[in-house]
């Protein structure tokens, strides 16, 4: 009887054996896996929960150092006409294990046959920006249309208030579109610099970030701001560039969701 009702389940339509998952391959020379840069796990004790009410889902935990900054951003999204407490948090710290069910999950598949192709759209498990507490994938609460981790984000009045006014508070896209990394364009992905490089933890996050935004700028970034030692070149203390980029037409087009 068992092996009936066995048989019966194998040959229904529309059900297949799951692929086996490909193992990933070894990083390259330079350290990166699908051109994706490595990043450790942060210690615990230096995570720290986001504001009341702004995590969607589980419990939002950031990067002490981008604390005072995520706040003061959440105050400002509060106070601009069509945002208000819309600007969520749909992700924040994932750790390395964590990473690997989200690299390895998919909507409507239970496997990552494809390594390569899913490294377009999440990085692979030890090379996430989550993992450092720096990085937050931002959503809208009431979503109105807008899935979570969507390209439509970017046209919400908190995705459009985001691009302007992000780096103002020391946060910057990490992944842009048409990017030379080769990554999907997020843009409710962004990262935590600081406002300049004297703000405590600034320096720390700048220094881990610094091969990323060499290889692969920001856009909009968090301007560099120069140390007292390089005062040949003057700048207002916390000046910020904001860049405002002509965003790609996406019309009825659908990022893949992690």
């Amino acid at each position: 009887m068992k092996s009936t009702i066995l048989a019966i389940i194998v040959l229904l339509p529309g059900v297949a054996a799951a692929a086996p998952l490909q193992p990933l391959p070894m990083p390259s020379a330079d350290g990166r896996l699908f051109g994706h840069l490595p990043y450790g796990d942060i210690a615990a004790l230096d995570l720290v929960p986001a504001p009341p009410g702004f995590s969607i889902g589980a419990t939002c935990r950031i990067n002490r150092d981008a604390a005072a900054d995520l706040a003061r951003l959440l105050v400002a999204a509060a106070d601009s006409p069509g945002v208000g407490t819309s600007l969520r948090a749909v992700s924040c710290y994932r750790g390395v294990a964590h990473q690997e069910s989200v690299f390895c999950r998919e909507r409507h598949r239970t496997t990552c046959v494809d390594p390569s192709d899913r490294a377009r759209s999440v990085a692979p498990p030890g090379y996430s920006e989550h993992a450092t507490g720096y990085a937050i994938d931002f959503g809208v609460r009431p979503t109105r249309g807008c899935p979570d981790v969507d390209y439509c984000f970017a046209s919400t009045p908190a995705g459009q208030w985001l691009m302007a006014h992000g780096p103002e508070f020391g946060f910057e896209l990490s992944f842009p579109a048409a990017n030379r990394q080769g990554v999907t364009w997020e843009p409710w992905h962004w990262r935590w610099v600081g406002t300049r490089v004297e703000e405590p933890g600034a320096a720390v996050a700048r220094l881990l970030f610094a091969r990323a935004r060499n290889m692969y700028p920001a856009l909009p970034a968090a301007r560099d701001v120069l140390g007292a030692n390089a005062a040949a070149v003057a700048m207002p203390a916390g000046r910020i560039v904001t860049v405002r980029a002509k965003l790609p037409d996406v019309t009825g087009v659908r990022a893949r969701r992690r």
